[in-house]
């Protein structure tokens, strides 16, 4: 056996964990299983795992590890590749100059990267990763699920690179924490689940973000809105109306709220809540806060409500809040209620109305004695605009209902819709055909875009609407 060699160090910058580090071109190692691969495909593939095997146990033991992680990735790559070119030829094991090159691109994702994952991290047209144990692992592309040929060694592969997830933004997951939120350096949101809890073994899920910012321009282009809805926003955001962005799993509402974040003035203060960082505002005067886990001695925890009222005693201009989930609601509507307009939140439901009715159950939460007509108007005067977006089956996520809250008749919330959209078939290609039709109503807030010398702006978008 050969002795432990020192890779050496290099006088590049270091690397760093920018979002086009993790979705730039690579050697794709892993791809999406397509109907019936050829024989010789498989046989390449476990040919490539055996020789990965093999070169993995000498490689170690000829390097010092903790080193060679140290190194930009391109000084690594061009030092392994030597060393491997030398254990390939003492092995025998008869591979080309090109597996050689994925054979090494496989070995710096397993000793600086997410291993496996790394090559559907590089690739754009991915948007979620679902691990479901070491040997299966699904990729949603175009709003549709695809099985991979990405595999894991075992179980224990997989956990060491959930631990390394983790342990980069300062969580843990372990047996008595099995259930932790991450991020990735380029703000990608993880989560993950292990064993005993996971029961096939440990369950990561990411929901990856585009490389670049999306703008309500590229969501006209993209049919998630139309020119006219688009400018009611634009509009609704100029007039710092409180905006709740509604919707199920993966409906879009993180990017929308990202979407409207932009339309905030440069020189406002702008303070984010977040359980796990993902919004990115362009704005340049923003305070990001993201919760913390209890330690192992369970403490020193905080929570979204912890945070959100502190962010009250920090001069904010507006709140956004990541996603309200808890009794950090009942603040939150505070918040709004006290002089913080603009703020905008996320939250999970299936139209306006059950929007209504979770935001009430939250605020129970937080304190039970409040009587239910008391919480109704609280809503009331905090929130001015529901926005209900879904992912629908063609795949493409598109906003539903732009809906105003208006006030109260009696003990029931009243509502208005002004934008719906209405299902009108679908296109040979499987791509759903709607209109995204305005509702004959007067805006309540057009005092207010009058204040700020938009209503006849808002008025010419709700009745020039067309057909997208």
């Amino acid at each position: 056996m050969f002795g432990r060699r020192r890779l050496a160090p290099s006088t590049a910058e270091p690397p760093s964990h920018s979002s086009e580090d993790a979705t730039g071109a690579g050697t794709a190692v892993a791809t999406v299983r397509r109907p019936g691969p050829s024989r010789r495909e498989s046989e390449s593939r476990d040919h490539l795992e055996r020789a990965l095997a093999a070169v993995q146990d000498v490689l170690y033991d000829r390097i010092d590890v903790a080193a060679a992680a140290r190194l930009p990735r391109e000084e690594l790559v061009r030092q392994l590749q030597e060393l491997v070119a030398e254990i390939v030829v003492e092995q025998r094991l008869g591979l080309s100059s090109r597996d050689q090159q994925e054979l090494c691109t496989r070995l710096v994702d397993d000793m600086v990267g997410l291993g496996p994952l790394e090559p559907l991290l590089r690739d754009d047209t991915v948007t979620d990763i679902m691990v479901n144990g070491p040997h299966a692992v699904y990729v949603e592309r175009r709003g549709k699920l695809e099985r991979t040929d990405v595999r894991f060694r075992d179980d224990r592969h997989l956990f060491n690179i959930a631990q390394r997830i983790v342990t980069r933004v300062g969580r843990r997951v372990d047996e008595t924490s099995p259930i932790c939120d991450a991020r990735l350096p380029d703000g990608s949101r993880v989560n993950i689940v292990i064993p005993p809890l996971a029961l096939d073994g440990c369950a990561i899920s990411i929901r990856k973000f585009a490389k670049h910012r999306i703008t309500l321009d590229q969501m006209v282009r993209q049919g998630n809105v139309s020119a006219e809805l688009a400018r009611v926003l634009e509009i609704a955001a100029a007039c710092r109306l409180n905006i709740i962005v509604s919707g199920g799993t993966g409906s879009g509402k993180t990017t929308l709220l990202n979407a409207l974040s932009q339309l905030i003035d440069p020189g406002e203060r702008v303070i984010t809540i977040e359980d796990a960082a993902e919004l990115r505002l362009q704005q340049p005067h923003v305070v990001r806060l993201e919760t913390r886990p209890p330690n192992l001695e369970g403490e020193g925890e905080v929570t979204m409500r912890d945070l959100v009222r502190n962010a009250l005693r920090m001069r904010p201009d507006r709140i956004i809040c990541g996603e309200v989930r808890g009794p950090e609601a009942f603040d939150m509507l505070q918040a709004m209620n006290t002089g913080h307009d603009g703020s905008m939140c996320t939250l999970h439901a299936n139209s306006p109305r059950e929007a209504i009715v979770r935001l009430e159950n939250m605020v129970t939460m937080a304190t039970a004695n409040l009587p239910t007509r008391a919480i109704r108007a609280q809503i009331v005067g905090a929130v001015n605009l529901i926005i209900q977006v879904a992912r629908m089956r063609d795949g493409i996520r598109r906003v539903t209902h732009v809906t105003e809250v208006v006030g109260m008749e009696g003990e029931v919330v009243t509502l208005q819709d002004l934008f719906l959209y209405e299902y009108e078939g679908e296109a040979p290609d499987g791509t759903l055909l709607g209109t995204f039709r305005p509702q004959p109503v007067r805006p309540h807030f057009i005092k207010r875009a009058a204040y700020y010398g938009l209503d006849r702006a808002l008025m010419a978008a709700l009745t020039g609407a067309r057909v997208t």
